[in-house]
């Protein structure tokens, strides 16, 4: 592609972000940023939820890792589902109840002001290492494939990049994100769709054919049942379902989207009808997966050694132009779309759980946001640019599951919170959060041998959360707590 077309293409994109940024954040004040003052259609957020959960990681990985592990991942996302389900049922109705801004304020209501504060750190680590190891890794392949042609150093593109965002987030918020998020969803399944019949066209498949291929292949595997496998049924579907719970209904960035529908009722049909679109967008990633490696067999393209490539050199190299644009569409919404809910999310976060921005009257209140906001936005990019100084994919994986563990213990506070009625010892809560997830790694690492060969998937969450309730329930007490 020529590299000017690159540049105004990527350039289009984000003043279109912009102006959507200056037409949502008209008369906007701190409620905007951090609720949307609860007017969002739902039907729009549902559908903008799609492509913050898909994000970059997905779109460059999952086509590729069909070869791999076949439709393998479909179990998990079927775990997904039901996990999405639990979220509406359960703990929409909760927040929307206790009137949230800040998903972890229940913590405060139920426990006190150590167990608030643990949960919220927790998520601010998370989310800015997560959301951060997700930039940078769609960030090397633009400047791979795209800016290194300009001669733009990775610093000034990070920086440049986050800047953006900055940019058409700070005055908005979340009540911008939902707009742009439904914007993002539309590029990325967009790439897929226009990749998938492009493919087509090129092998001569019709639609009969085309089903018919991709369900013949072994790469179109869905269930496998070997127990001592990663990909397990009931490892990867239980998995899915609690880290659905805890990455979605207890991680502030995904809540805030749900949190800005006008209802209970509306939130609720938002989280269904989005579960059920993420399926099928899923479903369309899978087949392209298969689809790509069925085109590389047919035209004797060599498959690259980090199957991730697969996706960006058939469709920036073998394909038309169309799919080529499209494809540097969909890559850079990836990108963004879950970035910029993550920034919004963290700066919200922050704000309220630990400035008490409620307390301040409203033009201090947007002094303190636009402040945070720009921390973050700094501590973001300072993170992926020491993601690039390491230059070692296996430790910079490594950091990321670091983060991953930090979700145990949340998902520990508010099972315990929710279902059970005993007070703790609320100065403990700090220790028992770090302990366990220190004893899962333990546990993890030791486990082929601890339990004759078992090796921990991402049902790791799982025990951590477990290890962390055990810890809350040895420091409770047995007198009862009030309902809230």
């Amino acid at each position: 592609m020529n590299p000017y077309l690159v540049l105004g293409l990527v350039l289009g994109y984000f003043f279109v972000l912009v102006g959507i940024s200056w037409f949502t954040s008209r008369n906007a004040d701190t409620q905007s940023f951090f609720t949307a003052n609860r007017k969002s259609p739902w039907y729009l957020v549902a559908f903008g939820m799609v492509g913050a959960t898909l994000s970059g990681v997905t779109f460059i990985s999952v086509p590729g890792e069909v070869g791999n592990s076949a439709f393998s991942y479909l179990q998990f996302v079927f775990g997904n589902l039901v996990g999405y389900w639990l979220v509406a049922g359960i703990l929409l109705p909760l927040y929307y109840r206790l009137n949230l801004v800040s998903i972890y304020s229940f913590l405060d209501q139920r426990f006190g002001s150590s167990s608030y504060k643990t949960g919220s750190f927790f998520f601010l680590i998370s989310k800015l290492i997560g959301a951060a190891f997700r930039l940078y890794l769609v960030a090397t392949v633009l400047q791979l494939a795209f800016f290194d042609a300009f001669d733009i150093p990775f610093s000034i593109t990070v920086i440049v990049t986050i800047a953006l965002i900055w940019v058409y987030t700070f005055k908005g918020g979340i009540k911008t994100i939902v707009w742009t998020d439904a914007l993002q969803t539309l590029f990325l399944v967009s790439a897929v769709i226009f990749t998938i019949i492009s493919i087509s066209r090129t092998l001569n498949f019709d639609f009969n054919t085309l089903v018919e291929r991709i369900s013949t292949e072994p790469s179109s595997q869905v269930f496998f049942w070997d127990w001592k496998s990663g990909n397990n049924f009931f490892k990867q579907f239980f998995a899915g379902m609690f880290i659905t719970i805890v990455m979605v209904g207890m991680d502030q960035d995904m809540m805030q989207k749900n949190l800005t529908c006008k209802n209970k009722k509306e939130a609720q049909k938002n989280m269904i009808v989005f579960s059920l679109s993420f399926l099928v967008a899923v479903v369309l990633f899978l087949c392209l997966g298969t689809l790509l490696y069925i085109f590389a067999a047919e035209t004797g393209i060599q498959i690259p050694k980090n199957t991730d490539d697969l996706y960006p050199l058939i469709a920036l190299n073998h394909l038309n132009l169309t799919v080529g644009i499209a494809f540097l569409m969909g890559i850079t919404a990836a990108a963004y779309s879950s970035a910029d809910s993550a920034l919004t999310a963290l700066t919200t976060s922050f704000s309220v759980d630990f400035l008490k921005i409620g307390n301040y009257e409203e033009e201090q209140r947007k002094r303190i946001k636009k402040r945070v906001h720009i921390l973050f936005s700094v501590l973001l990019a300072v993170v992926i640019l020491i993601f690039r100084a390491i230059s070692n994919e296996s430790v910079v994986v490594a950091v990321f599951k670091v983060a991953g563990y930090t979700y145990g213990p949340i998902l520990g506070l508010f099972v315990f919170g929710m279902y059970t009625k005993r007070s703790i010892k609320d100065k403990w809560v700090p220790a028992i959060a770090i302990i366990s997830p220190v004893l899962c790694y333990f546990i993890s690492a030791y486990s082929e041998v601890l339990f004759n060969g078992y090796k921990f998937g991402f049902e790791l969450l799982i025990l951590n959360g477990f290890l962390t309730f055990a810890g809350l329930l040895a420091i409770s007490k047995k007198d009862v707590v009030k309902d809230e």
